[in-house]
Formats: C-alpha cells, sequence, structure tokens
C-alpha cells in the first residue's frame, strides 16, 4: 500500500499523526499507556494489510525481554513514586480553590467545656429555686398554723 500520507492513515484509523510518527520511528516511550500503543499497532497493521497477530507477537516479545531486564528494586521504586503521586493527587482539589482549613480540637474542647459549665450552673440554679421554693412553703406553713 504505498502512496499512503500518514495524513490518510490518521484520518482512516482516528489515531493521532504523532502517534503513528512515533511507531514509525519504533519510539515506544513516547506513549504512556501500553495498551494504547498496542491497539495502534494492531489497527496499523491491519490497515497496512500485514499480519496483525505476528505484529503484536512481536511486541510482547519485545516488551517483555525489556521489562524482564528491570532490576526488582526499580519496579519497586517505580511503584512507591506512582502511589505517592497518586495520594498527593487525590489531596488536591483545584488549584484554584483553598483547601478547607483544619479544626483544632482546642475549639472543640473548649465549647464543649463550655457546654457542661452552663448545665451545670443551670443545675445549680434550678437547685436553688425548688430549695428556696420549698422553704418559703414551709416556713408560710409554719405561720397559718
Amino acid at each position: 500500500m504505498s502512496g499512503l500520507t500518514l495524513d490518510e492513515v490518521s484520518k482512516d484509523l482516528e489515531i493521532p499523526v504523532l502517534s503513528l510518527e512515533q511507531i514509525e520511528d519504533g519510539n515506544i516511550g513516547a506513549f504512556k499507556d501500553i495498551f494504547v500503543l498496542k491497539d495502534y499497532l494492531e489497527s496499523y497493521a491491519k490497515y497496512l494489510g500485514l499480519d496483525y497477530e505476528d505484529v503484536i507477537d512481536e511486541f510482547n516479545e519485545y516488551m517483555f525481554e525489556k521489562t524482564s531486564k528491570i532490576p526488582m528494586e526499580e519496579i519497586e521504586k517505580a511503584v512507591k513514586e506512582k502511589e505517592k503521586e497518586e495520594s498527593e493527587s487525590n489531596r488536591i482539589a483545584s488549584p484554584y480553590t483553598k483547601a478547607a482549613p483544619i479544626k483544632s480540637n482546642k475549639q472543640f474542647i473548649f465549647i464543649l467545656v463550655l457546654i457542661v459549665v452552663l448545665i451545670v450552673i443551670a443545675i445549680i440554679w434550678s437547685i436553688k429555686q425548688i430549695t428556696v421554693g420549698s422553704t418559703g412553703a414551709n416556713i408560710a406553713s409554719y405561720f397559718n398554723k
């Protein structure tokens, strides 16, 4: 299928021209998602009339050889960095909003103590009212005899 331009292939397969150029140059490092690259390779191979299964098999072998040579320490380090990035990105809501302030426990404790003090004062006041009322009734009954 000679005479095809990358623009034509891009329109037909709905694959960005830049991605097709990266595939043509063998620059697989330009792809963040290896599964997207694999889909592109399969579609591109079918479009060009190649045996797409052979292309995918070669790609899988290449990836196996490349990834099997990576030391475990590097893989573990990459996983930790990825987890750290994900945890940091979970905390960020938007660059345009302020983070909600963390309420301190001191404020909560102060309000709780204030409520307890007010309840104690109310109980003492009501006890005094009951005591004064009953004392007044006792005095009045004493004089009415």
